[in-house]
């Protein structure tokens, strides 16, 4: 997985238990990974298409640093679909996975409409996921 964004838990972001809102944790990710695909795209003209199931592993708390890692799972036509999580950074220890899901963005062109991946990326993306796949 590949380091995308950061954030700090402040207390304007926690309901009555004490924990960040999931809403909050829903943007923080949808945010991080329109930015990957963006990046991996070389285009800002993307949209969420779908965020797949969530888990919520463990809660966030007031001044938790959180970490937000992504992947991409599969590239189609005109989208990418991308493993996100977001994990714990505690100083001086390991990090603690906190979020995890699933999500496509797709790129769509100046009129709003669906937009092929270029083919260099789409060659580079699936090659990196071959490597990755291949037993060692």
């Amino acid at each position: 997985m590949h380091y995308v964004a950061a954030k700090i838990c402040r207390a304007s972001e926690i309901g009555i238990n004490g924990n960040l809102f999931a809403g909050t944790m829903l943007s923080w990710l949808d945010e991080a990974w329109t930015a990957f695909v963006g990046y991996l795209c070389r285009s800002q003209s993307l949209i969420t298409l779908k965020m797949e199931e969530v888990l919520f592993r463990r809660p966030v708390k007031i001044s938790h640093h959180v970490r937000i890692y992504a992947s991409v799972r599969r590239v189609g036509t005109t989208s990418l679909t991308i493993d996100v999580e977001a994990r714990r950074f505690d100083f001086g220890q390991d990090t603690e996975e906190l979020v995890c899901s699933t999500g496509s963005s797709l790129s769509i062109s100046t009129t709003r409409q669906p937009n092929p991946i270029d083919s260099r990326l789409r060659v580079s993306i699936d090659q990196s996921l071959a490597d990755f796949a291949r037993p060692r």
